[in-house]
């Protein structure tokens, strides 16, 4: 039943606290915390060691850096520009030391959805380079100081009837960029992390894992180049809501002597188990749902922007 009924989500930091405990060590698996507070944002890096970290996360071996700030759904352009320095930051601590380096940038997702849209809006709103070389050689990048950045958006395969990955290999064989930065959506765990959280990662992505909708992965074994990806969460699972709920209708009932041992009942039962039970009632009935917020639309803008300076910040010369 808990490999059938796993609980959903993209985030590698909500795989890790998913184990019981109090933040133990788990085999194959590190975890570094640190808190910038000038910008009120905690930074979390889950660090895949080997195989056996990887079988118990149900992720690659690699880096997992976690960006936390829930004051990123507010309209601030001065704390946006913050937090896009911070991520600029990460950004260059994962792409190749290259003086001239050349990348391709693929913005993951639907752009008439907008949940999944935000990796079409990061794309759109950067300043593409890569034809000024084409153009002018050398010149572009000496006298004015550019690096080659090209991009895409390569829609999802019900548009196209191409994978995605299919779409970005070729292109990678074609433009021979040094690496690849992947931006998409994410599904969370919990509610709280919805437009509040940016995820990097140098192991690649794989496109709908987090609703269930695997396709084929784009990673640096399918490239041959270093891919990272970049996502923030916009959906949750509506099985996640309902139990985020029981926790709070659990904590009522031990307040009440009457309910206390229907308090303790329930709460035996575990969160795993708990998840199972919903998603197995529910799903049958309404298949997998999932849930976003009403301003999200104003929500993937901001962000959009927030991240496409991060990478503007990340790729100058």
């Amino acid at each position: 039943m808990q490999a059938k009924f796993e609980i959903r989500t993209d985030l590698a930091l909500e795989a890790r606290e998913s184990f019981p405990g109090d933040g133990g060590e788990i085999s194959g698996v590190s975890l570094e915390e640190d808190y910038l507070k000038e910008i009120e944002v905690k930074v979390t890096k889950v660090e895949i060691l080997n195989q056996k970290g990887a079988k118990l996360m149900g992720k690659p071996i690699g880096s997992y850096i976690t960006l936390e700030a829930s004051h990123m759904n507010e309209e601030d352009e001065n704390y946006h520009r913050e937090i896009s320095e911070a991520l600029a930051s990460y950004i260059k601590a994962l792409l190749p030391k290259k003086e001239d380096l050349k990348t391709l940038l693929v913005g993951l997702g639907n752009p008439e959805a907008t949940p999944d849209s935000l990796g079409p809006k990061v794309v759109n709103n950067i300043q593409m380079t890569r034809h000024l070389f084409v153009e002018y050689g050398e010149k572009a990048g000496n006298d004015w100081g550019l690096l080659s950045i090209s991009g895409i958006v390569p829609g999802v395969m019900a548009q196209t009837g191409m994978e995605t990955a299919e779409v970005v290999k070729g292109i990678v064989e074609q433009t021979k960029p040094d690496a690849v930065i992947v931006i998409d959506a994410l599904a969370a765990r919990s509610i709280h992390r919805l437009g509040t959280t940016i995820q990097l990662s140098d192991t690649g992505i794989q496109p709908g894992s987090g609703v269930g909708n695997h396709r084929h992965s784009i990673t640096e074994k399918n490239l041959g180049i270093p891919v990272i990806a970049i996502g923030v969460p916009t959906v949750v699972g509506a099985a996640t809501i309902v139990q985020d709920t029981m926790e709070t209708m659990i904590e009522v009932l031990a307040k009440n002597n009457a309910t206390s041992n229907l308090a303790d009942f329930i709460k035996a039962s575990g969160p795993k188990e708990q998840y199972s039970l919903i998603r197995e009632l529910l799903e049958p009935q309404f298949g997998p749902m999932y849930v976003t917020p009403k301003d999200i639309d104003e929500t993937v803008k901001r962000l959009s922007y927030t991240v496409s300076e991060g990478l503007h910040i990340a790729l100058q010369k």
